[in-house]
Formats: C-alpha cells, sequence, structure tokens
C-alpha cells in the first residue's frame, strides 16, 4: 500500500558488545515487528559480530570501515533505510539510555507528527543516575540551543527521536554541517524551521549500566560553539 506506515530503527554502535544482544531483545520485546539497522563503526570488541550470530531477518547491519562521528553514521542510515523503501525512522542508543519501552508510543505519535522527540525536559521527564554537575550540563546545553535557535523545542540535545521520511528529504542530508552530537539540534531546528509538525513526550533517561560513554564534556562543549554555526546556516 503506498500510504503503509513502514518505520525502521537506527541504532549506531562502537564497542556495545555488553549491550547489543539484550538491547535488541528488549526491542523486539514491545515491537516484535520492527525492522532495525545496526550502523557499527568496526567495533573491535565484536559488536557486529554479536549482531550477526543473532540470524533475524528482521535486522540489518552496516558495518562502516572506521569510527567517523555520530552525524555521518545516521546520515547514511537514513540514506540506506531510503534505499530500502522505509518512509519513517527512529534514533535510539544501544546502551538502554533510550528504553524500548517508549518505542510504542514513539511510533504511535509518528503516526500522526512529522517529527516526534523523547524529551526529558517536559513534565513527566527526567534523567537518572545522573551526577548533578552532569545534568545541569545538560539542562543549560538545551536551553542556551533553545536561546540561540530561538526554537520552542525543550530538549534539542537529546536523541531518541521519530522522524517522516518527507522530513528528512526536505531538510536535505547534504545540507547538515554537524558532525558530531549538535546533529540532533541541527536536525531538530532545521525541521521546525521548515514548519514540520511536531511533538515531545516525556521519557526517564537513565545512564547507562555497562560499557563506557562516548560522550564527554568537550564533546559536549564543541556541540554548543557550533548552535551559532547552525543558526546562521542556510
Amino acid at each position: 500500500m503506498e500510504n503503509e506506515f513502514k518505520p525502521l530503527v537506527l541504532i549506531p554502535t562502537y564497542n556495545e558488545a555488553l549491550n547489543i544482544k539484550s538491547f535488541i531483545e528488549e526491542v523486539f520485546k514491545y515491537c516484535p515487528d520492527i525492522n532495525l539497522l545496526i550502523i557499527d563503526d568496526n567495533s573491535p570488541d565484536g559488536t557486529a559480530e554479536i549482531v550477526h550470530s543473532m540470524c533475524d531477518k528482521r535486522i540489518y547491519i552496516l558495518k562502516r570501515a572506521k569510527k567517523t562521528g555520530l552525524a555521518s553514521a545516521y546520515i547514511e542510515g537514513f540514506r540506506h533505510g531510503i534505499n530500502l523503501q522505509y518512509n519513517a525512522f527512529i534514533e535510539m542508543d544501544a546502551d538502554f539510555s533510550h528504553k524500548p519501552e517508549y518505542l510504542p508510543t514513539m511510533l504511535e505519535n509518528l503516526k500522526k507528527y512529522d517529527f516526534v522527540i523523547g524529551s526529558r525536559n517536559i513534565k513527566g521527564g527526567s534523567v537518572e543516575n545522573w551526577s548533578i554537575i552532569r545534568n545541569l550540563i545538560s539542562k543549560m546545553g538545551s536551553l542556551y540551543s533553545k536561546i540561540v535557535l530561538w526554537c520552542p523545542i525543550n530538549d534539542l540535545t537529546g536523541g531518541f527521536n521519530g522522524w517522516k521520511k518527507e522530513v528528512i528529504e526536505a531538510i536535505g542530508l547534504d545540507n547538515i554541517i554537524s558532525k558530531g552530537y549538535s546533529f540532533q539540534i541541527e536536525l531538530k531546528y532545521r525541521a521546525y524551521k521548515k514548519g514540520f509538525k511536531y511533538v515531545e513526550f516525556p521519557i526517564v533517561f537513565p545512564d547507562r549500566k555497562l560499557g563506557e560513554s562516548k560522550m564527554s564534556k568537550d564533546i559536549f562543549f564543541e556541540a554548543m560553539k557550533n548552535v551559532f554555526k547552525i543558526r546562521f546556516s542556510k
């Protein structure tokens, strides 16, 4: 059917061997009919091999030659998914910070809106097991981005988001200037500026339990510097 809702979950990975199998199983527990695209940056810990060993037709794997950043992983994932005729995309991390139990809510919202944001910064949303400093930096980052971009979205920096294909195509992946974590800010800002209809729904965002975080203060503050570039980009 021409208007059939056909979503694909994009999951970029680098050294997620401790999480990936149980995360995928948890996703299928809540959404057994969903398809996944694992975008692995040649993880030396064997993440891709674990995914291959699951032998599940619902899972695609895109193994890249090296680690080249979050933005390029998602951009390649979007392009791959569009080529496979998917028309909706969900961004998720494999470390359980994006809880699979929220996927059904994400998917239902994405049927009604052009893009959907799992938000830590609206009523009912929160973080778990974060230090006071980390929580403050995150909230100030979203507030700073909101002010600089003059954009009403409450969680600009968050990574649990859903997109209709039409939004991704209208943004134009070749127009994206971000290389790292400011990618999430840029996607939302560009979609908002083009007038697409969106909604934020509350999520609880726990810290990862296994493996090492890819986020650092340097990466975060680099993303904040890029907000001005995003504001004045075409």
